[in-house]
């Protein structure tokens, strides 16, 4: 199964993660980041365009996405609102399905804790994936957490219908 995660954002991250035969491997993570210059309808577009080239080029079989988080200044969710609707787009134009996961579930799935902080997250992240810290970064490494997430949830469902 591969999966590519989105953490979307100002800065999208996206991770592309492997599993097979219960081995997770990551295929490549990065962000995109579009102009501060650009306007706020062209950095969705172009948002939507990377994640579209990411997803044309490796054909994913699922993308998994950051759910949507309170937060106290509506603006700011507002836009992260519609950064999330661009990357959903990206995916559902190209016949990709979309799971989308609360962070606290991306917590607990990846350290086990709802509570825990981005420094655990991150680090197990790096754990399970073999990867050093130095070349991810932050929102990249979120976007391989969400994807590992949706391996985790996929194959726990799996087992559960087998039972």
């Amino acid at each position: 199964m591969l999966v590519l995660g989105v953490d979307p954002g100002t800065n999208t991250g996206y991770g592309l993660v492997n599993e097979t035969d219960k081995v997770l491997k990551t295929v490549k993570w990065g962000i995109i980041s579009p102009s501060s210059r650009l306007s706020f309808p062209k950095r969705l577009q172009s948002i939507k365009e990377g994640l579209e080239g990411i997803i044309s080029e490796f054909g994913p079989d699922v993308v998994a996405i950051e759910d949507i988080f309170y937060s106290k200044n509506v603006k700011t969710a507002l836009k992260l609102g519609h950064m999330r609707g661009a990357a959903i787009l990206a995916a559902a134009g190209q016949d990709v399905d979309v799971v989308e996961y609360a962070p606290l579930e991306v917590k607990s799935a990846i350290v086990g804790y709802g509570r825990a902080d981005k420094t655990q997250v991150k680090e197990m992240v790096f754990r399970l994936l073999g990867l050093s810290q130095e070349k991810v970064g932050e929102h990249a490494a979120d976007a391989l957490a969400i994807a590992i997430t949706h391996i985790h949830i996929s194959s726990f469902n799996r087992m559960l219908e087998k039972s």
